[in-house]
């Protein structure tokens, strides 16, 4: 009811209209906690229901929540472990994981020109590592270090993470003493960049390195003898698919594995380090299978299952630095009649040609210098010398040693071979001398 004043209709409306606004706002509040009342139970268009704002937040998943492992701890702290293992059934491309703990014990001396005598599979450990970089340095480290071994079980991937930079001291002594127990190590580049790098962590935080009593088998450079001829590259992945027959799903490339580490020390994301572990541990399974290819080779080099020509050439190559030319000599042949390009058709066959004439077999390396000779090959003109050498000095038919090295000054010409065109027309140019008889 309104009360009359001088001023009391005034004081009557506006009071009235204060009071209708605060009943409007009740009810809109009312309103707007229906409203979000219904929004929050109600399923999304994919039968979910709508994430709240908090969940909508990405959430920080730990290592250890997302892979089986364990955090370890050690007097220098703690860090991260995992183990994968690969049954002795099943098979990676080419290899049976079976038949890596039947490997001979002496498998490893030939490539390792005798510094791993004998030592068994079980005392090998195969090692590659994920680091924050490339180019080495006191400033590149590595977060993640697998370690391959062969028990009874089947083949085994321990692999050591630091989830960050404070736990490296604890990881590098778990590592030491789990190197402990081989007598070999194994790595694809890793006299070069591996070992190395683990050796200056070890330096920095002033622990002695596992590395000085390990016998180390780098198998790259074995495996670039064998394939640099035939494959464009030599890269392990590169490897795992033309010679395992292996091909990866989904791997990370390399050069994107610092980026991810980064990434994760930065969100604390940790499923982005899932395909780390992952490729790091497919790397050192491919090492270790193709350690049951490449040392065979080198073991038994006639013996060879090589079935490409380009391959035997490699290897034959690696027995001549050896002054093993018989068996060189062998292959060389052999890798002809499996077929080759024209460029190391012809370098093959000059090689042929010169262990011929080292081994002292005239009449076989005659045959394939002529065989050079007659074709149109960079080696041509070489072929003609030596042809010309052997009429000179053998055969003494300075005429025909003459038309040699006139065909060869026609493909190149060389000061050399002009001086000996020069001393084989004076020799045909001096009269003959007559031996008078004795009276």
């Amino acid at each position: 009811m309104l009360k009359w004043s001088p001023n009391g209709a005034i004081l009557g409306k506006e009071k009235a209209k204060m009071e209708d606004i605060q009943e409007q706002l009740a009810l809109l509040r009312k309103r707007v906690a229906r409203i979000d009342r219904k929004y929050a139970a109600a399923p999304a268009a994919g039968g979910a229901a709508r994430p709240s704002r908090e969940a909508l937040r990405p959430a920080r998943y730990f290592i250890e929540e997302l892979m089986s492992g364990e955090v370890v701890r050690t007097a220098l702290g703690e860090h991260f472990e995992t183990e994968k293992l690969w049954e002795r059934h099943r098979r990676h491309g080419s290899v049976e994981i079976s038949d890596l703990d039947e490997l001979p014990a002496d498998l490893l001396g030939p490539l390792s020109a005798g510094a791993i005598g004998w030592a068994p599979p079980r005392k090998w450990a195969f090692l590659d590592t994920e680091t924050t970089g490339l180019a080495g340095g006191t400033g590149t480290c590595a977060f993640l270090v697998g370690v391959g071994s062969i028990d009874g079980s089947g083949f085994r991937v321990r692999q050591f993470f630091m989830r960050d930079h404070g736990e490296e001291p604890s990881l590098l002594a778990r590592l030491a003493e789990h190197l402990a127990q081989f007598d070999v190590l194994i790595t694809y580049n890793g006299k070069t960049y591996d070992q190395p790098l683990l050796e200056t962590r070890f330096r920095l935080a002033r622990a002695r390195h596992p590395f000085a009593r390990l016998e180390h088998l780098d198998l790259l450079f074995g495996a670039r003898r064998l394939w640099k001829l035939r494959l464009e590259s030599c890269r392990l992945v590169e490897l795992e698919n033309r010679i395992l027959g292996v091909e990866r799903q989904g791997d990370l490339p390399g050069e994107m594995i610092p980026y991810y580490y980064f990434e994760y020390l930065r969100t604390k994301q940790a499923f982005q380090l899932v395909p780390i572990f992952h490729h790091n541990a497919m790397d050192i399974l491919s090492l270790a299978c193709l350690t049951a290819v490449v040392p065979f080779a080198f073991r038994s080099p006639e013996e060879a299952r090589l079935r490409h020509g380009a391959d035997l050439i490699g290897l034959a190559r690696w027995l001549l630095e050896a002054e093993r030319r018989e068996e060189a000599l062998r292959l060389f042949r052999r890798s002809v009649d499996l077929g080759l390009p024209d460029d190391l058709l012809f370098r093959t066959l000059w090689a042929i040609a010169t262990i011929e004439k080292r081994l002292g077999r005239e009449q076989a390396a005659l045959a394939s210098f002529a065989e050079l000779a007659g074709s149109r090959n960079p080696y041509r003109a070489r072929a003609l010398e030596e042809l010309a050498k052997h009429y000179e000095h053998r055969e003494h038919d300075y005429a025909l040693a003459l038309e040699m090295v006139r065909r060869a000054l026609g493909f190149e010409d060389t000061p050399e071979m002009r001086r000996r065109e020069r001393r084989l027309e004076n020799r045909l140019a001096a009269p003959r001398s007559r031996c008078l008889p004795l009276q």
